[in-house]
């Protein structure tokens, strides 16, 4: 299957170099080896190769001397596994003229070794996983079960892919890079946040579950967002005089549907379930925060929720709010939380993703079956 991926990175490489992040397995080797098939490549994933740059960090100046810095980018894929390679990276940028695209999954490892991120010489652009618009005769039902990581999405055999992935780098991996201390705390956690994925954030709460003290849970949930394995959205405020009050915990989403069903022991989706709502609800997460970068729109995404009950999932400052519905006729009170939002501010559009077959307008809201908004999305009709 022939797969084309949304991101360009040619505008930005026209004027800079690029920090390309992302979780591990998104794609981004293969993407990149699809797009500058001639650039000089540096996998520090490769034994043989770190072994001589982390020996010998001026060793690329002697690789690079008889490349054309014209020519395609240099590639180097992994740099948080040697931090300290970017002051050549960069001298070579200054004074050789050099681009690079410097892959990682772990942007927050290059922060804590004291590296400045080339002081602005390089722009950060994110890999997100598998989206709708990319991946030809998609299947919603296999993204909502298995998620969009393209090693799983492809696979044969999507399950033990997926399984494997969670297994081997969500704990191993991530312990491998110091950032957790004991495996068994960790790996409960993981699954406690892994059910209570898409809700509002209780780290007391989400601590009785880990059975590991409230503090280390917000350390092991800036992990995961350091990591790039998932985010926390903050609630929207109207402004200094909402007439409900707006609630103060964050909710957590894992970067990937199919990850969050693993961990939490997930293995089939009914239709009219709480579970596939969730599900749903992750896949619209998805979708919109990577067409948000893949655009580089740097509005804030957020969600509306009162202390008496009253939500709309996804807000984008103060021009879009988006409700998803898993039902498949929407009544009454399907509309509540929207109708009470817009009591509070008048957005340029207001909708709700639900199931339903056909698209409709009520009262300034546009309802919209989820594959027919996914695709307007995509096309551009949600565009500033």
């Amino acid at each position: 299957m022939e797969i084309s991926r949304i991101l360009d990175l040619s505008p930005d490489l026209k004027q800079r170099s690029v920090f390309l992040f992302g979780p591990r397995q998104t794609g981004k080797t293969t993407w990149l080896k699809t797009c500058y098939p001639e650039s000089t490549w540096f996998n520090l994933l490769r034994g043989d190769v770190f072994l001589r740059l982390s020996s010998n960090p001026g060793r690329i100046h002697e690789e690079l001397k008889h490349v054309n810095p014209k020519n395609s980018p240099v590639i180097i894929d992994e740099i948080q596994k040697l931090p300290g390679l970017l002051d050549d990276v960069h001298f070579l940028i200054e004074s050789g003229g050099f681009r690079f695209v410097l892959t990682g999954s772990s942007p927050v490892k290059l922060r804590r070794s004291g590296i400045n991120l080339l002081g602005g010489r390089a722009r950060v652009r994110y890999l997100h996983p598998f989206v709708s618009a990319e991946v030809p005769d998609w299947n919603i039902n296999k993204v909502l079960l298995f998620g969009g990581i393209p090693s799983i999405y492809l696979s044969e055999e999507p399950e033990e892919e997926l399984y494997s992935y969670c297994g081997n780098y969500l704990q191993l991996e991530i312990q491998a890079e110091g950032l957790v201390r004991g495996i068994e705390p960790f790996s409960r956690f993981l699954h406690a946040a892994a059910v209570s994925n898409t809700e509002q954030v209780v780290f007391e709460r989400i601590a009785n579950d880990a059975q590991v003290p409230a503090r280390t849970v917000r350390e092991f949930y800036q992990v995961l967002q350091d990591t790039l394995i998932g985010y926390m959205i903050e609630p929207f405020s109207p402004g200094k005089h909402p007439k409900r009050k707006p609630v103060s915990h964050g909710k957590f989403y894992f970067f990937d549907g199919g990850v969050a069903n693993a961990l939490s022991g997930i293995t089939s989706l009914p239709e009219k379930t709480t579970v596939y709502g969730k599900a749903l609800e992750q896949l619209l997460f998805q979708e919109i925060r990577a067409w948000m970068s893949y655009r580089k729109d740097r509005r804030k995404l957020n969600f509306w929720r009162t202390v008496d009950g009253a939500e709309v999932d996804f807000v984008i400052e103060q021009d879009i709010a988006i409700e998803v519905k898993a039902s498949t006729s929407l009544s009454g009170k399907d509309f509540k939380g929207m109708y009470h939002l817009l009591e509070e501010v008048n957005f340029r559009r207001s909708i709700i993703v639900c199931k339903e077959p056909v698209r409709r307008h009520v009262k300034g809201i546009d309802i919209i079956p989820v594959e027919l908004f996914l695709k307007a999305l995509w096309e551009g009709e949600f565009n500033l």
